[in-house]
């Protein structure tokens, strides 16, 4: 006799919505390595020594995905798809409060030394890019939606038109031309 397969993360779910704890004990280890991943490609751009750390993000994303009572999940994409907003948002938030930390002199005092050692890459901009996708989103929130779902949330177009429950032809289009606008936006 075969041992019965593991439930997917689409059964469990549904059986979390319904109340049952001991699913949520179930789902956890299952989407761990994935929001690991989502959050380790968020924070890939960053500078070394970035104060928000992959872990960090996966257990604040833990966090709010557990208290979010009210969402009916529908699949193992409506999850990853709520997580990528999920994270999203941790990050805005985070550089927002950087910004404000920076400009009211709660600077981090580093030695002539410790300069050489930093690294000079530019990390994306992503108060500047969460502005221009909720301008986005005012014109076309599918697209914006989108971007969402593949930068921030690194759905492919197929499961992305999946979450969206659109075909990945259309998907695909709105990318292009999500793409396009916000290059416009950014570089302006």
């Amino acid at each position: 006799m075969e041992p019965p397969l593991p439930p997917n993360i689409t059964q469990l779910l549904v059986a979390w919505n319904q109340g049952n704890q001991g699913a949520l004990t179930q789902l956890i280890p299952l989407v761990h390595q994935e929001l690991h991943r989502l959050a380790h490609h968020y924070l890939a751009g960053e500078r070394q020594g970035h104060l928000l750390q992959t872990t960090a993000l996966v257990n604040e994303a833990y966090l709010r995905l557990i208290d979010a009572q009210q969402v009916e999940w529908q699949n193992r994409a409506h999850f990853f798809g709520i997580s990528a907003h999920l994270m999203r948002q941790i990050l805005v938030q985070f550089a927002r409060e950087q910004q404000r930390a920076k400009r009211g002199g709660k600077g981090i005092q580093v030695s002539l030394s410790e300069v050489a050692h930093i690294s000079t890459q530019k990390s994306p901009d992503l108060v500047a890019l969460d502005d221009a996708l909720s301008r986005l989103e005012q014109l076309d929130a599918r697209q914006s939606r989108i971007v969402e779902l593949r930068f921030f949330g690194g759905l492919s177009l197929e499961e992305a038109a999946e979450v969206l429950k659109v075909s990945v032809s259309t998907v695909r289009r709105d990318w292009r031309v999500a793409q396009i606008w916000l290059h416009q936006q950014l570089t302006a």
